[in-house]
């Protein structure tokens, strides 16, 4: 049986690599909503990065960092270095690894007893920067190195607002829900549940699969193929999701209500 999080935490260094991996996938977040490649691909890897974290002493502080370095070089290859095969396979790999160590923090967070509002923060502020700065980073990769037409511009330009959005929406959407149920701990396995249809159909909004398809970089007509078919899949997907949200949040109520009606249920 996996141990809990609390034993884990209290344990000295003896804790073996196996059973810090056993414990996180018992403590792993709900696959509700996710997408297949969060669920077999960057959460096991976060898993295995955070067991590795935990072995040498890091704080998930420091994994948010090194997240945020490996995506900031794989960026600035795409914005900076010379579109080649090369470049672009570096590139992909760096940002797939940002985006594991991206998962690995909150996993080391709990593996160490649970995280902070602060770590929370940080974590977002770099993957908020991340989720603007790809575009960004196409945008120049394809001006310096693609040879397109100023017309072409637009495209990581609306892919930018797009991204920026969904984000935020998303962030904001799982905040509210929480505040409705009346807990600030997300949910973990087990507590809701998404299909494995509708992990595979969710795949496009996946930064995890944006980050593979720079792996094609050096070969411009089948990544601008791949970022357009990704951008019209996102721009779909968010005009399906936006309405669907706000119905939810509406179904809500008043900010406070809830509160209000379990404070008088006391009295």
């Amino acid at each position: 049986m996996p141990e809990t999080i609390s034993s884990v935490s209290s344990r000295d260094q003896k804790t073996t690599y196996s059973e810090l991996v056993r414990t996180l996938q018992d403590r792993q977040k709900t696959n509700k909503g996710a997408s297949a490649y969060a669920r077999w691909v960057n959460r096991p890897a976060g898993r295995r990065l955070a067991a590795l974290a935990y072995l040498a002493g890091l704080t998930p502080n420091q994994v948010t960092g090194l997240s945020a370095l490996s995506s900031a070089g794989g960026l600035v290859l795409i914005a900076a270095g010379p579109a080649s095969v090369l470049t672009g396979l570096a590139a992909s790999l760096l940002l797939v690894l940002g985006y594991a160590l991206d998962a690995a923090d909150g996993a080391l967070a709990r593996l160490r007893g649970g995280g902070t509002f602060a770590g929370e923060w940080l974590d977002h502020v770099v993957d908020a920067a991340k989720m603007s700065l790809v575009h960004l980073a196409v945008l120049i990769g394809w001006w310096r190195g693609y040879g397109l037409s100023a017309e072409w511009l637009a495209v990581p330009l609306a892919y930018e607002v797009i991204a920026v959005v969904f984000f935020f929406t998303i962030v904001l959407t799982d905040q509210l829900r929480r505040a409705h149920r009346g807990s600030s701990q997300m949910r973990l396995a087990g507590e809701g549940s998404s299909s494995v249809a509708y992990s595979f159909a969710v795949l496009p909004t996946e930064y995890g699969v944006l980050a593979l398809t720079f792996a094609v970089w050096g070969v411009p007509e089948v990544f601008v193929a791949c970022y357009l078919l990704l951008f019209a899949a996102n721009a779909a997907f968010i005009a399906l999701a936006l309405p669907k949200w706000y119905r939810e949040m509406k179904a809500f109520g008043r900010a406070g209500e809830k509160r209000k009606n379990l404070e008088a249920d006391r009295t």
